[in-house]
């Protein structure tokens, strides 16, 4: 039987440079989501208050989130409505100093395309840009997170914010994986372009994001081809469609279990990073999963 193990640890990055440290991917990372908008898809509305937030925020801490990763625009698969960047920044930046004073030690991620959002929360504390855009919806973003010496979180999508949580571009060729390897690498070619260095970039293929049930399980099966781009890979299947299509689970809230399964699955595929709604349940398997891992002799 072959070994899930991957096979080549270097290929996935041994760490990830963002401003003022490094997060050694020694064991897997955990982001929680901190959504502080009216329409996300799954918590949308739960926590737009500071101190509600906040509070979140701090449950996720205990229960073993490495970072917080914050956003204020919702890209949910039915409805989803772009907002403007004064918008976002009302939403965000309150929520970024607060995390900030609160838990000084926690890297924070603000969940953002555009680049004057980008700037405020960096300017507040923030230290990491999760854009799922990959640098294509807003070309100066990339030099503002060189600005900053920010690490970045590249994601692949297609559209804009409105569409590409829909089927909109889910039109793929014989090789889905290869045209989402390809189209990251174009987004690498963007960070560096804007002055981003090697170190500070993590890729995520994006699942669920301009890509039916199939795809997003072609994307997992074949996560060994994205890592061996050389990044530190991030996976974000928490409460996805596909799971819900696979569990008949309908209501997001319902599809724990089936995030924690597609989590240590993409671990043993070579991810190192996942962002989650439901941290207590993916840190535990995960931290399990690991530790097999590990005695198997392949880390």
């Amino acid at each position: 039987m072959p070994s899930l193990t991957q096979p080549d640890n270097r290929a996935a990055g041994a760490a990830w440079r963002i401003r003022g440290r490094t997060i050694a991917l020694d064991r897997p990372i955990i982001l929680g989501i901190v959504n502080v908008t009216p329409d996300s898809f799954s918590d949308g509305g739960s926590f737009l208050a500071l101190e509600a937030a906040v509070a979140h925020a701090g449950r996720l801490v205990e229960e073993g989130a490495d970072i917080l990763d914050v956003g204020g625009e919702s890209t949910r698969p039915q409805g989803a409505v772009a907002v403007t960047a004064e918008e976002e920044r009302r939403r965000v930046v309150p929520v970024v100093r607060e995390l900030r004073r609160r838990f000084p030690e926690v890297p924070i991620s603000v969940d953002t395309v555009k680049a004057e959002t980008a700037s405020a929360a960096l300017g507040e504390g923030a230290t990491i840009v999760n854009d799922v855009s990959g640098f294509r919806l807003d070309p100066a973003l990339a030099g503002v997170c060189a600005e900053h010496g920010a690490g970045v979180i590249l994601m692949h999508s297609r559209g804009g914010v409105s569409e590409m949580g829909t089927y909109t571009h889910a039109s793929y060729g014989d090789d889905v994986v290869g045209e989402v390897v390809s189209e990251l690498r174009e987004a690498v070619a963007r960070a560096r372009a804007g002055g981003l260095p090697d170190e500070v970039i993590v890729l995520d293929p994006g699942v669920g994001f301009a890509k039916r049930s199939a795809h997003s399980l072609a994307v997992l099966a074949e996560l060994p081809r994205l890592v061996a781009l050389g990044f530190p890979v991030l996976v974000g299947a928490s409460r996805k469609r596909f799971i819900g299509e696979l569990t008949k689970a309908s209501e997001p809230a319902r599809r724990v279990y089936g995030t924690v399964g597609a989590n240590v699955v993409a671990l043993a595929r070579g991810a190192r990073l996942f962002r989650v709604h439901d941290v207590r349940p993916s840190r535990e398997a995960l931290d399990v999963a690991w530790a097999v891992l590990a005695a198997e002799g392949g880390q």
